[in-house]
Formats: C-alpha cells, structure tokens, sequence
C-alpha cells in the first residue's frame, strides 16, 4: 500500500465550488517545467556524511556497496564529504556548518547533498530502506521537484530543498505529520530570529501544506508514505524560499524591505533549527498527540475564524453553505460549523490546485 498524505485528506469526485472571503494570490513555491525539459542530464554527484564516527562508517558502507540509486535513468555518483575536494563554491550549501549546528539525537545526522538533483525527495522515498532513519537529503537546484497531483517544479538556487526520512506505527496518525513539518518548519525561523535578535518573520501555515509571508507563498511540503512490515515508511519533502525573490518572495528580501539588519538567512542554520523543533515536536507527537501541539497550530495557521461559502449541486439546485472554520478534526480534516449551528468537516475534492477552491462538506453527528 503506498499514498501521499496530500491525497490522503479527503479527495472526492464530485465537483463543488468553494469561495473564501479573503484575497487569493496565484503564488507558487518555484516555476513549474515540463517533466521532460531536463532528460538530457544523466549523472548527479551525491555527497554523504555524518554528524558522529559510526555515522561515517555508514556513508563508507553506502558509497562501498553502491546500494544508492534512483529509477530513472540518472547515474549517482557517490563521494564522502571526507574525501571531497575543498573548496567548495560560496553559494553552496555548507556541510560542516550545517553538522556544527545541529544539536539532535537522530534527524538530520546522516546528511546526502548535491548541488543538483531531480528531487530530493526520490533520493529518499526511493532508497529509503538504505538509509538510516532522519536522513536527510540536500540539494542546492533540483529540476524535477514533486509536488501535488504529480505536479514537477524547477527550484533554482536560493531555495532550501531538503527531504527526510522517519518511520511511524500508528496509521490513523500518519496523515497529521505534514502538519508537525509545517509547524517545525514557522518555529525554526522564530528560533533563528531569536538567535540574532531579529524581528520575527512571521510565516504562516496555509492548511494543508503551504507556508505563507505576506501573503505570498514561500513555501511548502511534500509526504509520502509506503507501509511495510508495519511500518509506514515516510519521506518529508519541504521547499523554502530562503534567497530566491523569484518566482514570489524569500525570507530574505523581507529582511531587506524591513531595513532593521544587514543579516541574511543561511540555509544550514535554518535546517539545524528545523531538525532541532522536529525532533522535540516529533516526540510530543507520538507520546501525547497532536492535541500537544494544537494550539501553537492555530496560532500560526491562516484559518480560525475563516468564512467559507460551499456551493453544493442537489439535483439541479445549487445549494450554499456558510461554514466558519474552527479548526482541525481527529483526522486532520478542516473542522467548521455553519450558520445553523451544525459542525462538519471539510474535504478538498481533488479537482482544483488550491485546497480552499474545492472542499467537500460532510455533517458530523
């Protein structure tokens, strides 16, 4: 059995048309290209380390063994970072900064970069039972980015492109990670401000998997899963527009435009900070439920409070509904109550690219 979580939520096949009372923007994370347009690349350099000795052993063994591949027709070539040459270029990502800074007990220890890849996501999702658990893959430009309902997107450099590896037991539970990612992924830029007294940049959620500045998408995330063994084996994918302007805004020209600092966000301390939440919220998760976590959600979702008319076909009538939205059910669905007091959950229909313009409503009991 194999399903992405963002095809997880609810997809039906009627068609409904939602409309919200807030502006829309047409953003996205990074320019969508045809899936062919890059075929003539074949071979990606993938360079492995680890934060601790018994760590290295396992990059040795990977590389030894050439168990790593990927099912389309690119060749990966394998290098220790200990064995890599030095320098390398200025806009790359920085390995050795990036272990420097990170303080967890197991994500983001066992560390893949590229400076390009089709998508770091498949490095993972595709060799995932080669890799130690919270592995994590880097690339500095991927050409072949998943996103969802098998959209591909080109993400230049700027971006932090990174996906990772954790197993979970609990299947009912699996479709509300994406939204500790989310989470993980707001507190770790509060953390960095912190860090260097900055005023916060204060990216919000938008349910179900995007990440919101100013009304401009900056980002957004990606899980899959396969089961096996009773396990369910799952692959974080997240896009974060760091240094990027184009195609919306980064986090980084924000800094620029509030004129307070000449400090410029770095990817490796953004990503240290992002394993450092995960880790602490990953454990809350699994130990109390994401009921631990949901009030910090809502304070950094876009949703409480949102007005949503659903314009329901019965027959040949079209029926509207005004819901407000509340805020998440059990299992992740939106949760509102409409005008005459009846709660129910929201489902996407899967017919349109944004979530909010096709929702399904279903009455609870």
């Amino acid at each position: 059995m194999s399903y992405a979580f963002t095809r997880s939520l609810g997809f039906f096949s009627t068609l409904k048309k939602v409309i919200l009372s807030t502006k829309k923007t047409n953003s996205s994370l990074s320019l969508p290209v045809a899936a062919s347009a890059m075929d003539g690349i074949s071979s990606c350099a993938l360079v492995l380390c680890g934060k601790s000795s018994a760590e290295n052993e396992t990059a040795k063994t990977l590389k030894n063994s050439g168990a790593l591949k990927l099912t389309d027709n690119t060749e990966l070539s394998i290098i220790l970072h200990s064995e890599s040459a030095k320098p390398i270029k200025e806009d790359a990502f920085g390995v050795d900064s990036f272990m420097n800074s990170l303080s967890t007990n197991r994500f983001g220890r066992f560390l893949l970069w590229s400076p390009r890849l089709p998508s770091t996501h498949d490095v993972v999702s595709q060799n995932f039972c080669e890799l130690p658990i919270g592995a994590v893959c880097v690339a500095d430009v991927q050409y072949k980015g998943r996103g969802r309902s098998k959209n591909v997107w080109e993400s230049p450099k700027g971006c932090l492109l990174f996906s990772f590896t954790l197993q979970m037991e609990d299947g009912r539970v699996v479709p509300l990670i994406q939204y500790v990612v989310s989470l993980a992924v707001t507190e770790a830029i509060k953390d960095v401000c912190d860090k260097n007294g900055l005023p916060y940049v204060d990216v919000k959620i938008k349910w179900p998997n995007d990440l919101y500045l100013n009304g401009l998408k900056v980002g957004g995330i990606l899980c899959t899963s396969t089961f096996k063994s009773k396990q369910f084996n799952v692959s974080a994918g997240i896009g974060l527009n760091v240094d990027n302007e184009k195609p919306t805004t980064c986090l980084n020209t924000f800094l620029r435009e509030l004129s307070v600092t000449t400090y410029q966000f770095r990817r490796e301390d953004l990503l240290a900070a992002f394993f450092d939440k995960f880790e602490k919220f990953y454990e809350l998760f699994i130990n109390q439920g994401f009921q631990s976590l949901e009030e910090l959600y809502y304070q950094t979702w876009l949703h409480s409070g949102q007005r949503v008319i659903v314009q329901e076909k019965n027959d040949d009538q079209v029926v509207e509904n005004v819901v407000t939205v509340q805020g998440l059910t059990s299992s992740g669905y939106l949760l509102a109550i409409g005008d005459d007091n009846q709660m129910c959950e929201l489902h996407p229909d899967g017919n349109s690219f944004d979530f909010f313009k096709g929702l399904v409503r279903r009455k609870l009991d």
